[in-house]
């Protein structure tokens, strides 16, 4: 369930799997204004692929997708920072808490689970493209295989009625 909760507050945002400061805070029982303190005095720890601030565009879009903002987070005039999966791992090493250690174990968890299931939808993919083309070779013969049995029946057709048909001209009599 934990995992569950936790995965629900990871998003994409320039290519990379992130979570933003207020649902860390959350996490971790603490308050998105000293988690922010926390990480401003330790800024050294946090290079731009560790933590990144979003942008205008960036938080309207992620806004506008997250329908479960408090009116005080959607309202703020504050832009969230968005820490990846080593910005995660970092704050481990300036929040000292027990509940922020054990969350932040659970944390890395979920971003591992979230690699999993990544790299097992792309062994899934390739396994469903191999299909297609192989699918595709016999789609492409099947139809060759019908069109020649379609004008088998055309030609048995015409050399029936030919010979069914009644002939015209001089009739010797039986």
């Amino acid at each position: 369930m934990q995992l569950q909760l936790i995965q629900e507050n990871i998003y994409e945002i320039r290519g990379q799997k992130i979570m933003l400061d207020f649902d860390l805070a959350h996490l971790y029982g603490t308050e998105t204004r000293i988690l922010k303190q926390a990480v401003k005095r330790n800024i050294s720890r946090f290079p731009a692929d560790f933590m990144f601030q979003l942008n205008k565009k960036e938080w309207q879009e992620l806004i506008t997708n997250r329908d479960n903002l408090k009116k005080s987070q959607k309202f703020s005039p504050a832009l969230p920072y968005a820490f990846t999966e080593h910005g995660v791992t970092m704050l481990s090493s300036i929040l000292k808490s027990r509940k922020a250690i054990q969350m932040n174990i659970a944390i890395v968890r979920a971003f591992i689970a979230l690699k999993q299931f990544a790299l097992n939808y792309q062994d899934l993919s390739a396994q469903i493209k191999e299909l297609k083309e192989t699918t595709g070779n016999h789609n492409i013969q099947l139809n060759q295989i019908y069109d020649a049995l379609e004008n088998l029946l055309d030609e048995k057709t015409e050399q029936k009625k030919w010979k069914d048909r009644e002939r015209i001209g001089f009739k010797k009599q039986q």
